[in-house]
C-alpha cells in the first residue's frame, strides 16, 4: 500500500481523537496480550480495568464506545472472557438496557412541557442556593420512588434545552433556527463570558442532581437496580428496606443536603457559578416568545405531555412493570396524543440513549473479565474472614471502593451472592446477614458517587450529549463530586458504627 493509503488508516482510526490517544491505545492492545502471558490473567485483568476507565476518562476526547468496545473485544479474544460470560452479564441487566432504549426516548417525547415547568422554575428562584438545593432535593425524592436514570435523562433534556435557546441567542439567531450547539465560531464575542458562567451554572445544578439521585436511590428498594436483588435475598418488603436503611440513608441524605448548601455559600470545587442578568433575560425573552406564540394546538401537546408525565409518575412509583416496559409505553402515549407519528421523527428520540446503551454493554463486556478472571476475590475473600463490627465497616468500604471502580450493582450482587451462601452454610448469623446487607446496599450507592463509572446516572451524564456542551469531563465530575464523596461516605461510616 502506498503512504496515502496508510495515512488515511490512520486518519479513519478513531476519527478525529488526537494522534497521541491513538498511539495510547494502540499500546493498550499491544500490551495486553503480552502481559497476560507474563504476568498472568489477573494482573492483566487490572491493567485492562484501568485502560478502560482511561477511556472514560478521556470521553470528551474520543466517544469510549470504540476505544472501549477494542478492548472488550481483545479481552475475548485473548481468553480473558468468554462471549456467553459478556451475554450473561447483558442478559441479567436487560432491565437496564430497556430502560435506556425506551425511557429516555420516552422523556424526549416530554421534552417541551420540561423545559416550559422548568423554565418557570429557574426563572422564578433567583437564589442559586434554593435552586441548586431544589434540584438536589427533588432528584433525591423522584429517585427514591421512580429511577435515578429516569431522572437524570429529565435534568439533562431541560439542561439542553436552556444550553441550546442561550446558544441560539449568542451566535446572533432566532429561537426557530436551525442551529449546531456544539460551535462556538459563530457566538459573538459580547456573549462569550457569559456563556462560559452558563456552562458552570449549567454543571453545578447537573452534579447536584445527579448526586441527589444517589441520596434518594439508597433509601428504597426500588431507588437501584441492586437495592431489588438486596431485597430479594434478604426476604424485605418495601417499609421494611426502607426502616433497616434509615439509620445510614437519613443521616446521609441530611448531610448531602447541607454539602450542596455549602458548596453554593462557599463557591468551592468549581460551584457557585449564578446564573447572569444577560442570560436571565435571554430566558425570559425566550419564556415571553413562547406564551406569546403559543397555539391552542401548542397548548393541547404540553397538557398531553404532562398527562403522559403523570402516567410516568404513577406507573414508575407502583412499579405495575419494569421501567423499560412502562418507557415504551410513554412513547406510544406520548407521540399519538401530540401528533408525532412520522418515522424519521419518532427514530430522532433514540439517538440519545442508543450510543450509551452500546457502551454500557460494552462495559459488562469489562464486567465479565471481573468475574471470570476473579479480580475481586481477594478483598472479598478478606472481609468475608473478618468478625463482628469490624467485618460490616470493612463491607461497606470494600463495596465503596469496589464501586469507584466497577459497576455498583455487579458489585452487590457479588457481595449478596457470597452472605447468602455464608448464611445458608451457618457461617453468618440472620442479624449479622441483615448488618451486612444494609452495609452492601450503602456501600454501593453511597462512596460510588465518586466516579462517573460508580452509577450508571453519572456515567450516563458523562457520556450524554450535554457533557461536551457545558465542558463537563470526567476529571471535572470527579472534582465536582469529591466535596459530596467525602462528606456523605465519612457520615455513612460513622452511622455504620454507631447506628447500626
Amino acid at each position: 500500500m502506498n503512504n496515502s493509503l496508510w495515512r488515511a488508516f490512520a486518519d479513519n482510526f478513531l476519527g478525529q481523537a488526537p494522534d497521541w490517544y491513538k498511539w495510547t491505545i494502540i499500546g493498550f492492545l499491544v500490551l495486553n496480550p503480552i502481559l497476560l502471558f507474563a504476568a498472568g490473567s489477573f494482573v492483566a485483568g487490572w491493567v485492562l480495568v484501568g485502560e478502560f476507565i482511561f477511556t472514560l476518562a478521556m470521553a470528551l476526547r474520543c466517544y469510549p464506545l470504540q476505544p472501549g468496545g477494542l478492548l472488550a473485544i481483545q479481552a475475548v479474544l485473548i481468553g480473558m472472557t468468554t462471549p456467553d460470560a459478556v451475554y450473561h452479564e447483558a442478559e441479567h441487566n436487560l432491565p437496564v438496557i430497556m430502560l435506556l432504549m425506551f425511557m429516555v426516548a420516552g422523556i424526549f417525547f416530554l421534552k417541551e412541557m420540561l423545559l416550559f415547568t422548568f423554565t418557570k422554575l429557574l426563572l422564578g428562584v433567583r437564589s442559586k442556593t434554593l435552586l441548586s438545593l431544589l434540584f438536589c432535593g427533588v432528584s433525591a425524592v423522584l429517585s427514591a420512588f421512580l429511577d435515578a436514570l429516569t431522572v437524570t435523562a429529565v435534568v439533562i433534556t431541560v439542561a439542553e434545552g436552556f444550553y441550546a435557546v442561550y446558544h441560539k441567542v449568542a451566535s446572533g439567531k432566532g429561537y426557530d433556527s436551525g442551529h449546531d450547539a456544539s460551535d462556538d465560531d459563530s457566538v459573538e464575542t459580547l456573549y462569550r463570558e457569559d456563556l462560559d458562567t452558563f456552562r458552570a451554572f449549567l454543571r453545578n445544578l447537573m452534579m447536584h442532581a445527579a448526586v441527589g439521585t444517589a441520596l434518594g436511590g439508597v433509601t428504597t428498594l426500588v431507588g437501584e437496580p441492586q437495592n431489588l436483588l438486596i431485597a430479594k435475598e434478604a426476604g424485605w418488603e418495601f417499609m421494611e428496606f426502607f426502616y433497616r436503611m434509615t439509620p445510614v440513608s437519613m443521616p446521609v441524605l441530611v448531610v448531602g443536603l447541607l454539602t450542596c448548601v455549602l458548596l453554593e455559600k462557599l463557591k468551592w470545587f468549581g460551584y457557585g457559578a449564578e446564573l447572569r442578568p444577560g442570560v436571565r433575560q435571554v430566558l425570559e425573552d425566550f419564556e415571553r416568545h413562547e406564551s406569546e406564540r403559543r397555539t391552542p394546538r401548542d397548548r393541547a401537546v404540553l397538557i398531553a405531555q404532562a398527562f403522559a408525565a403523570l402516567v410516568l409518575v404513577i406507573a414508575l412509583g407502583n412499579h405495575l412493570a419494569e421501567v423499560g416496559i412502562i418507557g415504551l409505553m410513554i412513547i406510544v402515549l406520548a407521540t399519538s396524543l401530540t401528533g408525532v407519528v412520522e418515522e424519521k421523527r419518532i427514530g430522532h428520540a433514540f439517538e440519545e440513549a442508543l450510543p450509551f446503551t452500546a457502551l454500557l454493554v460494552v462495559f459488562f463486556g469489562i464486567v465479565a473479565v471481573i468475574q471470570d478472571q476473579g479480580l475481586f476475590n481477594p478483598v472479598t475473600h478478606y472481609v468475608l474472614g473478618l468478625q463482628g463490627e469490624t467485618r460490616t465497616l470493612m463491607m461497606f468500604i470494600a463495596n465503596g471502593l469496589l464501586s469507584m471502580i466497577s459497576d455498583n450493582v455487579f458489585v452487590a450482587t457479588v457481595y449478596v451472592s457470597e452472605i447468602a451462601k455464608a448464611l445458608a452454610e451457618g457461617t453468618i448469623s440472620r442479624p449479622e446477614f441483615d448488618l451486612l446487607s444494609v452495609a452492601i446496599n450503602t456501600g454501593t450507592n453511597i462512596p460510588s458517587v465518586a466516579t462517573p463509572n460508580g452509577q450508571a446516572a453519572f456515567l450516563f451524564l458523562l457520556t450524554s450529549a450535554l457533557a461536551p456542551l457545558i465542558r463537563l469531563s470526567y476529571g471535572r465530575m470527579v472534582i465536582l463530586a469529591l466535596p459530596y464523596t467525602v462528606t456523605m461516605s465519612v457520615t455513612a461510616i460513622l452511622s455504620v458504627v454507631y447506628l447500626l
